[in-house]
């Protein structure tokens, strides 16, 4: 019998949490998509769900131009495949720049001469023959792009500065650049993306529904329409055109789609102990879905209010305590604040996680 308990442990599997698997160029490439506003806690997202974490895995992927890091599905970051983010901009962006627009539009016209300023800026820092990737020195970090801007009579700095590159990031005419000194950076989209995959719109729409289902599933059409910004009739369109790639059963009120021919977990075994993981808010666990999103608190002792905490603790796939991390010189601190008492085994399990996140970051 499916419960809310299985169906959350069925999505650690689909996520690589209790699978991990490769590196991290394989991991973005099975995700899609990995949410990733906070560099140093979403490159843990990425790297617990890896065979071997390290942390020069992603940064790395990144500096090659393998992954980037730019603002695509909605109005956030997120690590995706360069060779992903063309048709997952041309699919999602009509109903993502709206947001943007809108908050720019205290800065009038001077948006696209703003956009022509910093093309230009990234242009000239691109000059002469361009290598197979942009290099540190064909990249502009943000402060260096609002000390061109200036130079340039166009001045534009802060809040207004983030806002204007994130909807060049989903016009396609920039995308991130090799993060410099752990510093995300930009650079011409044309220079980092050389060969984008182009999608039409049915085929795209057939490729996220399948992906989207198989790292992400069991989940329902509304978790997919907010991930990525669609309506409704568009994620069904995906799933009918996936056809026989994708499965589905009747949950809770709720249609659940996951990828074929994949049974879900069995139950526990009280011999064997849970596994635990340490992760922000932010990761896809929890902000991969909306509509279906409390699994994870089957037991519903989790307030249903717009979280406060950074972190959380998940024990068996359901979410037992807040979390907040604090990075020392020589020490990493977990600070739990748990929903109910924590038992033995749970309290194990949650110290053999912060070992192993202690262990990513060399503390």
């Amino acid at each position: 019998m499916m419960t809310d308990r299985r169906l959350a442990r069925w999505r650690l599997r689909s996520q690589r949490l209790s699978a991990p698997v490769g590196d991290a160029e394989q991991i973005v490439r099975s995700m899609l998509g990995v949410q990733a506003e906070n560099p140093s806690q979403s490159a843990w997202a990425v790297a617990t769900r890896t065979s071997s974490p390290n942390d020069g895995d992603l940064a790395a992927a990144l500096a090659s131009g393998l992954v980037v890091r730019t603002h695509v599905l909605r109005s956030t970051w997120h690590y995706v495949l360069a060779d992903d983010v063309r048709w997952l901009q041309d699919l999602t962006a009509p109903r993502v720049l709206p947001t943007y627009e809108l908050q720019l539009r205290p800065l009038g016209d001077r948006v696209g001469r703003l956009a022509a300023a910093v093309e230009a800026a990234l242009s000239e820092q691109a000059e002469g023959p361009r290598p197979s990737a942009p290099t540190e020195a064909t990249a502009l970090t943000r402060s260096e792009i609002a000390s061109a801007l200036a130079d340039r009579g166009e001045p534009l700095a802060g809040q207004p500065l983030g806002l204007l590159m994130a909807w060049l990031e989903v016009h396609n005419r920039v995308t991130s650049g090799p993060p410099r000194a752990g510093e995300h950076t930009y650079a011409l989209f044309d220079d980092r993306v050389r060969e984008p995959r182009r999608l039409d719109r049915d085929e795209a729409l057939a490729e996220l529904a399948m992906r989207y289902f198989t790292s992400h599933g069991p989940a329902t059409e509304r978790d997919l329409t907010y991930w990525a910004t669609l309506t409704v009739t568009e994620v069904r369109r995906g799933i009918e055109a996936a056809g026989e790639g994708l499965g589905s059963f009747e949950h809770d009120g709720r249609r659940y789609w996951h990828a074929t021919g994949v049974e879900p977990p069995p139950e526990p075994s009280h011999r064997v102990a849970p596994d635990a993981h340490l992760l922000q808010v932010l990761d896809e666990m929890y902000r991969g879905y909306q509509d279906s999103r409390w699994v994870l608190d089957a037991d519903a002792l989790v307030p249903r209010q717009r979280e406060s905490a950074i972190g959380m603790a998940l024990v068996g796939g359901q979410l037992l305590a807040s979390m907040q991390r604090a990075v020392g010189a020589k020490t990493v601190t977990f600070a739990l604040r748990p929903y109910r008492p924590l038992r033995v085994r749970e309290r194990a399990a949650i110290e053999a996680a912060a070992a192993r996140y202690a262990d990513f970051l060399g503390l």
